[in-house]
């Protein structure tokens, strides 16, 4: 069995795993926001109706991330030849999005309820709030052991953390509302909760946005990519028109033209770029151009130049 063939065993083995903590995570999730929903309605409390609202979002997020998992194993075929590994990004991106929903919805039903008070029922309140946090822990460590890299699951992880501290908000606007009757505290710890969703989903729409954008991968110098072959590689003379992007955090391509000396063979140089990128950069999936005189696109620099191509030599 050839390494690629363990990288895709690893990856597929990897890939089934997070799915089942998706499942476990949105069985979870979707079971309690019922009973959050009865026990915001019957205390209530905004705090409660706004962390069952989330956890709805929650629910659907996951479920939309469960699919985008499974679709992305799908093969590659003629319309899509990178296959479907991106569309979990889409996801990703989305559930950002509507994360900033939430947190707007939150802010606004907060400000209505510091307009206009209403009677909260701390006890019931109480109750659920526990019963949710319980649940949250619960769901929270199931995905906190999954794939870091994955943004899928990063974003259904971001998610399940808004509703832990949903949960938390709510059970200490019950405590005071119990001990002092001071009901401002619930929608006031609702926007608190709400700053912290948007934090996290700014975070979340600008690593998926990056990706989405064709972005330099992390931890990848782009201007650094040339010099560094031309240094390494016997035979060249110099590296240019370098593109790297992501496909997903785990999948990076490059695209480069390489002007090598007349006397090296060309295939052999090829193959020390590949692997030179895979070592040093984790590009595993690269198109090299190999010129041995002046660069076939020389004529279109002109015209493109200052088009944001980026460049190395």
């Amino acid at each position: 069995m050839s390494a690629h063939d363990h990288g895709h065993d690893d990856h597929d083995h990897a890939g089934h795993a997070s799915e089942r903590r998706l499942i476990w995570a949105a069985a979870l999730t979707g079971g309690f926001m019922l009973a959050e929903v009865a026990g915001g309605l019957i205390s209530g409390s905004l705090a409660l109706l706004a962390d069952a609202g989330h956890m709805f979002v929650d629910f659907a997020g996951l479920g939309l991330a469960l699919f985008a998992m499974r679709l992305a194993r799908r093969p590659a075929d003629a319309s899509r030849s990178y296959g479907y590994d991106r569309f979990q990004i889409l996801v990703a991106y989305s559930n950002g999005l509507i994360l900033f929903g939430i947190a707007l919805f939150i802010v606004i039903e907060a400000w209505r309820r510091l307009s206009e008070p209403v009677v909260i029922l701390g006890g019931p309140m109480l109750v659920v709030a526990i019963g949710g946090l319980l649940v949250n822990i619960a769901a929270f460590f199931v995905l906190h052991g999954g794939d870091k890299e994955d943004l899928n699951m990063r974003g259904a992880l971001l998610h399940v953390m808004g509703d832990l501290l949903g949960s938390v908000a709510a059970i200490a606007a019950s405590v005071v509302i119990l001990t002092t009757g001071w009901t401002p505290i619930d929608p006031l710890l609702s926007v608190l909760v709400a700053l912290l969703i948007l934090g996290n989903a700014y975070g979340l729409v600008r690593d998926s946005g990056h990706i989405l954008l064709e972005g330099t991968p992390k931890g990848v110098d782009s201007t650094a990519v040339g010099p560094h072959l031309s240094a390494e590689i016997e035979g060249v003379v110099d590296i240019h028109h370098v593109h790297v992007w992501s496909i997903t955090p785990k999948r990076r391509a490059a695209t480069l033209h390489a002007r090598i000396a007349q006397d090296f063979e060309a295939a052999a140089v090829t193959r020390a770029i590949k692997r030179e990128l895979s070592k040093r950069f984790s590009i595993d999936h690269v198109t090299v151009e190999i010129e041995r005189g002046h660069c076939a696109d020389a004529a279109d620099d002109h015209a493109h130049h200052g088009h944001g191509h980026p460049h190395t030599a």
